[in-house]
């Protein structure tokens, strides 16, 4: 267990005056206590108060060894899970609820306690794991580094006639490796009109003379997961496409310059998008500028026109501002992930971003 970051749960949770949550996110759990357990559709919680108590339930059907200094609570199949975790609950009238509990364990704990107040408040688990103590920062800088060896070596494959689907074997294989243990979420390598879709499924199609390669890799590293996006050209580059390609390699410089403490996550967005809108292909951008990682790919916090939160350091983000052309078959993305500093940032990614064309 990591009582540092507890210590910083619960310091949030006496800042909102809530005296008790159940935290059921696998994901913020691992985080809390080192134990990453699926529970399916079983009940899995996490129960914290302001007074420091912490009681983890979990059923017996996972056995796995689990290293903590607090209490371990077990129940079968055949016991109420949710009966059980109410014998933890405090007098406090008011529970914060993680967003991702199931409905059907939330209803049996209102029927149980039909008085008490109940609030989502993922929204604090979430603001502890926003700001990246010094190990994830670590863990987060190895995890890129090994991504950077990945994108060097997938991009000299992408002329040798495989298909989209054939990319992502040999992805499998670098990641393995180099150390990774498994993809931070589903590649993408879209060739051709393929990169004019921001999330486009990869399919069997092989890369012809000319096309633009969408590559869109990350994976996962002691926990932690790594996210870039590199652009290239198989044999030859027209005109436009180094046009486009340069528009987005500027507007993602221009984003990560402005990733820094006191500024907003909206002044990234703002930067990177307007610079796309100066040059006419606004309306081509059709996403975010980015998002949160960690432990997740897509952490709370995202990278947009509508989120003023105001930037800190310890956090982590991907600025990837894309300019997508389904009428001209082509795409650009060019992304990278940044962690704030005191006083700006670190690009994690350095893999380079010159536009490359593919013999």
């Amino acid at each position: 267990m990591n009582r540092d970051r507890i210590n910083r749960v619960i310091e949030k949770m006496k800042e909102n005056s809530l005296g008790q949550m159940i935290i059921s996110d696998p994901y913020a759990i691992f985080y809390l206590t080192g134990n990453l357990i699926d529970p399916g559709e079983r009940l899995l919680a996490f129960y914290l108060n302001d007074k420091g108590s912490a009681k983890l339930f979990v059923n017996e059907l996972f056995p796995q060894e689990i290293s903590s200094d607090f209490e371990i609570i077990y129940y079968n199949d055949i016991e109420d899970g949710v009966k059980i975790i109410a014998k933890a609950i405090g007098n406090d009238r008011l529970i914060g609820i993680d967003k991702k509990w199931p409905a059907m364990f939330l209803l049996s704990l209102q029927e149980i306690f039909p008085e008490k107040k109940y609030v989502n408040a993922s929204f604090i688990v979430d603001q502890v794991r926003s700001i990246k103590d010094k190990e994830e920062r670590r863990l987060m800088r190895e995890s890129s580094q090994i991504n950077d060896k990945v994108m060097a070596d997938i991009v000299k494959l992408v002329s040798k006639g495989y298909t989209e689907i054939e990319l992502g074997e040999k992805l499998k294989e670098l990641y393995k490796k180099y150390g990774a243990s498994d993809f931070s979420f589903s590649p993408i390598t879209a060739y051709g009109k393929n990169g004019a879709d921001p999330h486009h499924v990869t399919d069997k199609t092989k890369g012809k003379r000319g096309d633009s390669v969408v590559i869109d890799i990350g994976g996962l590293y002691k926990g932690y997961c790594s996210d870039m996006t590199r652009t290239v050209f198989i044999g030859e580059v027209s005109d436009k496409k180094r046009e486009v390609y340069e528009i987005v390699k500027e507007a993602n410089l221009r984003g990560i310059a402005a990733a820094k403490p006191g500024n907003r996550m909206s002044d990234v967005d703002k930067q990177a998008r307007s610079y796309i809108e100066e040059k006419g292909y606004g309306k081509y951008f059709t996403h975010r500028t980015g998002h949160s990682i960690g432990i997740e790919a897509h952490e709370a916090g995202d990278v947009s026109a509508v989120n003023d939160d105001i930037i800190r350091p310890g956090q982590i983000f991907s600025v990837e501002p894309g300019i997508y052309l389904p009428d001209d078959d082509f795409g650009v993305r060019i992304e990278d992930l940044v962690l704030v500093n005191e006083d700006g940032n670190e690009v994690l990614n350095s893999y380079t971003k010159d536009l490359l064309v593919i013999e």
